[in-house]
């Protein structure tokens, strides 16, 4: 019997026993309780698919298109920082198995890469998250560097005035290994970041660099510096919602943080349905939180995202197999929302809508 990953969950399992257990925890882990954590996945079992017969879906095509790129499937890389707990190439790795399945990676600020480093290696598309720092020279240097490297959007994540209280990282005294540092503020050369993270916790670095007194006018300055659409990553309701585009945001990425900032609020695709209406077309509207499968993207597509993001599945990919793991996590859900879209009747992503949903509580999976 092979022990080779099947589906998404499996990476999780295989990473488990190979990672070291704090770095573990510290991809695995949310706030508190986890009750986010849990039903962000959850949450896409109170929802059945409403199929339709006899439309000819021998032949789909899973592409879409995002800004000025045509990707291969709605499925793009997470920001997820510290890549290199799971792997040596870390960020690297994984933005080559981005651009070989034909999809977007977005770099985090708290990469464990430069994004030049990545930048380099890249083979499709990049997008950059944004933390704001205090010193607001640094995230205007963070931008500029984001252009130079041609990326070619801007994600403002707006949920972490402060990081969630995640127990595990406080049970492990979670501070970053020796080889794992903050390259993009070690670049910039304001911050010995890596000396700084070495001497105290990670939440102490973050409390202490980043800004936690970020309005709507912090947004609008932010947009007045770039011009590479902006997204705001962190939005969790329709007031929300409208106020970024009404500074500037070319659209929201729904997310709690993967249920690792504020305990108990809802999962992403609960909420989903409210923040498109919101929206109303003025703006793109995408998912963060919870997809493991390629019906959990099409549900997404149904109530309105354009795309989703994928965050734990490519860290614990990354962990099992490097690049090679990310491409395959990648691929099997791309086999999985090819089928899924032959037996829901959907033969483009644009055929999915809003009809193909419908609530209704499905049994808990069985132990895998």
């Amino acid at each position: 019997m092979s022990d080779a990953p099947v589906n998404v969950h499996d990476f999780e399992a295989i990473a488990r026993a190979r990672m070291e257990p704090s770095a573990y925890d510290y991809y695995a882990g949310g706030a508190n309780d986890e009750r986010t954590l849990l039903d962000n996945c959850a949450a896409f079992d109170r929802l059945v698919l409403r199929p339709r017969v006899l439309v000819g879906a021998g032949e789909v095509d899973t592409s879409v298109q995002l800004f000025d790129s045509r990707l291969s499937m709605p499925v793009m890389l997470a920001p997820t920082a510290l890549n290199r707990l799971g792997h040596p190439d870390g960020e690297l790795a994984a933005a080559r198995a981005a651009g070989a399945a034909g999809t977007v990676m977005c770099c985090s600020t708290a990469g464990s890469c430069a994004l030049e480093e990545i930048a380099a290696e890249a083979t499709g598309p990049l997008w950059f998250q944004l933390y704001v720092y205090r010193d607001r020279a640094v995230t205007e240097d963070l931008v500029r560097r984001a252009e130079a490297s041609r990326c070619r959007a801007i994600v403002l994540t707006v949920d972490t005035p402060r990081l969630g209280r995640r127990e595990r990282d406080v049970r492990n005294q979670f501070a970053l290994p020796a080889d794992v540092r903050l390259r993009n503020l070690e670049v910039s050369g304001r911050f010995d970041a890596g000396g700084w993270s070495r001497q105290s916790s990670f939440t102490e670095y973050v409390h202490h660099l980043m800004d936690d007194s970020l309005t709507w006018e912090s947004v609008a300055w932010l947009r007045s510096i770039t011009r590479l659409p902006l997204l705001i990553k962190g939005v969790l309701t329709a007031e929300d919602a409208g106020l970024a585009l009404e500074h500037g945001a070319a659209g929201v990425i729904v997310s709690n943080h993967g249920g690792r900032q504020l305990d108990r609020v809802a999962a992403t695709i609960d909420v989903l349905p409210e923040v498109v209406a919101a929206v109303g077309g003025r703006g793109e509207v995408y998912l963060d939180g919870g997809v493991r499968r390629g019906v959990d993207v099409l549900v997404a597509l149904a109530l309105g995202a354009r795309a989703v993001f994928v965050g734990r599945p490519h860290c614990f990919a990354l962990a099992v197999g490097g690049e090679a793991g990310v491409t395959q996590m990648l691929g099997i859900l791309r086999d999985e929302l090819v089928n899924a879209m032959q037996l829901l009747g959907a033969p483009r992503t644009a055929d999915v809508v809003r009809a193909h949903v419908a609530p209704g509580l499905l049994a808990p999976p069985a132990v895998r």
